[in-house]
């Protein structure tokens, strides 16, 4: 059992059957009055974000997770990822997958957590290599020639250009 002095960012609790992650948390003690917890949650199998108040010494549930290493597959309107133990594969939609899917390559492996036999959420590795691969200038991408310029009308005549004849016909 969690109270509200454990509250702290990222403690997954459950609310109401639900499991919610801490986003935000501010502690309160106002000069007249109880203290109280002001924090923001995320629910883990919605997405949405919430406020909510805590006063001193309520108690919350420990969101009952599970954390599986998980590769990621591809991405069509869903989110595919295999577990690498049982071959099993499993299909996320994009709140589930969250941030994370910014991130995601294919046969990545991240952990995927889950929340009554369901998928609430997933978290990719801290770092990753990269490197770059050298292409011959033939593959390279050429831009198409620009197209030609229209002609710019002349300028308008001035009366300072204007031969004296044409000014006194003015």
């Amino acid at each position: 059992m969690y109270e509200t002095s454990d509250l702290r960012k990222n403690l997954k609790i459950q609310i109401e059957g639900d499991p919610y992650v801490v986003v935000d948390c501010q502690f309160v003690k106002p000069g007249k009055g109880v203290a109280f917890t002001r924090t923001k949650m995320r629910n883990m199998i919605t997405g949405n974000v919430v406020e909510r108040t805590f006063r001193s010494g309520e108690k919350f549930q420990p969101a009952d997770l599970v954390e599986q290493k998980m590769q990621f597959m591809y991405a069509d309107e869903m989110y595919h990822f295999m577990n690498t133990e049982t071959y099993e594969q499993l299909e996320f939609n994009e709140n589930q997958v969250g941030d994370a899917r910014l991130f995601l390559l294919e046969n990545l492996h991240v952990d995927v957590l889950f929340f009554k036999d369901g998928p609430s959420g997933s978290r990719c590795p801290r770092s990753s290599r990269w490197s770059s691969l050298r292409r011959s200038p033939e593959s390279r991408v050429t831009r198409p020639p620009e197209p030609p310029s229209r002609p710019s009308s002349p300028p308008a005549p001035s009366s300072r250009y204007l031969s004296s004849s044409t000014r006194a016909t003015r």
